[in-house]
């Protein structure tokens, strides 16, 4: 039987590790790093938004995890990001797979993912 997604991409461990690489990557990003930097004067928030993300992540990519967050569409609500600021967030992800050489056959599981979800995202 072959892997899911959840264990070629480290399983928990592996995962939270890409998320904390993915938050750091965007909050040095310029066109993007003003969303992100005001999480640091937030920590108990930026906790609860790393929390969500590696459950979100876990979920969608084979692991039994329950996702304690909201859908897509009312977690993104009101923040207006642009189809350019979504592909800024995609290529900082992608970036981050390549530095854990994670395999491609992965790497464009987790772009389908991404791409999957940019509607519920982008200008909500």
């Amino acid at each position: 039987m072959s892997k899911t997604l959840f264990d070629r991409l480290g399983g928990h461990s592996g995962i939270t590790e890409i998320v904390d690489a993915v938050v750091e990557a965007h909050m040095h990003n310029p066109p993007i790093k003003a969303r992100f930097l005001p999480y640091k004067e937030q920590p108990e928030k930026l906790a609860i938004i790393r929390k969500r993300t590696v459950e979100f992540f876990s979920a969608g990519s084979g692991a039994s995890v329950f996702y304690s967050g909201k859908d897509m569409v009312n977690t993104h609500k009101g923040m207006n990001i642009s189809p350019a600021e979504y592909i800024y967030t995609v290529d900082d992800i992608l970036k981050v797979l390549d530095e854990r050489n994670i395999d491609a056959a992965s790497k464009a599981e987790v772009l389908a993912i991404l791409w999957s979800l940019k509607e519920m995202i982008i200008g909500q």
